[in-house]
């Protein structure tokens, strides 16, 4: 093996298209690892590793610190709250991330599930099923024409998000505090700078945005409160946005009409879940931005990811922390 080559480890869950391209480089040395790999088997790996993939594997001080030779650090996806941002920083390695890759998906999936609830899609599969058609009119589905969305976090996601809505006859609320007003307008949504204000007037609310210290709890008991009586509520961004405890007591009380969870706050979300136990919750497990397309399409953004750092020409609109490369 050349003594030139850089080590490069990707998890073997890394769709085929993705690998290939790495494995089609003579100065690039591929290695698998388990996704699962623990912290114990994956650090003595990382001495000499110029390059890493991540699939939910955590990158932190200790991985940090066992990787002096390392060059980037790439998320197969867009989330990073299992990555230590400023550790990165502080040696000037870049995180990537997939960029629009999975948008599409994610963005799909919450329209599905705002529809599925609001069509109550999994209750009249029920009635047909269990032969129960006589009890068809005690719960009737609702239109989405003519109701109003908050989409909380206007970024690769909930721009799709809200284009799926309009394109449904929905009103549009935005709340983002990081894009400016003009932007939201100009794409037919009203721009929002109240959360609590804009809570009380909607009829579903989908959330969008990173999960940060910022927005961890962002929907608790106080914001739950607030939204209309029967009012829907969507998660495809991260578990530890919403207060989970405080959304059971809200669903049990009929206060929220249902709710549509594809994270939780630890996952697998144990099978005794409170939430679990309510049939006015309907869940995914953590797959929203997984589809056939888009594990592709996430693949070959990240080796291109990994290898435009290690070339010298990063896509710097892919890195969270840029300013690595000032």
């Amino acid at each position: 093996m050349a003594t030139n080559k850089r080590k490069v480890m990707l998890p073997h869950t890394m769709d085929k298209a993705g690998i290939a391209i790495l494995r089609a480089r003579d100065d690039i040395e591929t290695v698998i690892y388990p996704a699962g790999i623990s912290q114990a088997d994956l650090l003595p790996q990382l001495a000499n590793c110029s390059g890493i993939a991540l699939s939910g594997t955590p990158f932190r001080q200790p991985e940090m610190d066992a990787a002096p030779a390392m060059e980037v650090v790439a998320r197969i996806g867009v989330g990073y709250d299992a990555v230590d941002v400023p550790v990165l920083t502080a040696r000037h390695v870049p995180l990537m991330v997939a960029g629009t890759a999975n948008s599409t998906s994610v963005a799909e999936q919450a329209f599905h599930l705002m529809i599925a609830l609001a069509k109550k899609v999994y209750e009249m599969d029920r009635l047909v099923k269990d032969d129960k058609w006589t009890d068809r009119h005690h719960h009737l589905p609702m239109e989405l024409s003519g109701k109003t969305v908050l989409i909380i976090g206007f970024g690769r996601i909930g721009t799709r998000s809200a284009r799926r809505c309009i394109g449904f006859d929905m009103n549009v609320l935005i709340y983002d505090p990081y894009v400016d007003q003009a932007t939201i307008t100009a794409a037919g949504c009203e721009a929002v700078s109240d959360l609590d204000a804009a809570l009380p007037r909607a009829d579903f609310v989908s959330i969008h945005c990173p999960k940060s210290p910022a927005t961890i709890g962002l929907i608790n008991a106080a914001r739950l409160a607030l939204m209309k009586k029967g009012a829907f509520l969507v998660n495809t961004a991260r578990g530890g946005i919403i207060d989970e405890p405080a959304l059971y007591d809200a669903l049990k009380s009929g206060h929220i009409g249902g709710a549509g969870l594809d994270v939780y706050d630890v996952e697998p979300a144990p099978t005794d879940h409170p939430l679990l136990t309510l049939d006015n919750v309907i869940s995914s497990p953590h797959m929203a931005g997984v589809t056939v397309e888009s594990i592709a399409a996430m693949a070959v953004a990240t080796a291109q990811n990994i290898l435009g750092v290690l070339d010298g020409t990063p896509n710097k609109g892919h890195a969270v922390n840029p300013d690595v490369f000032a």
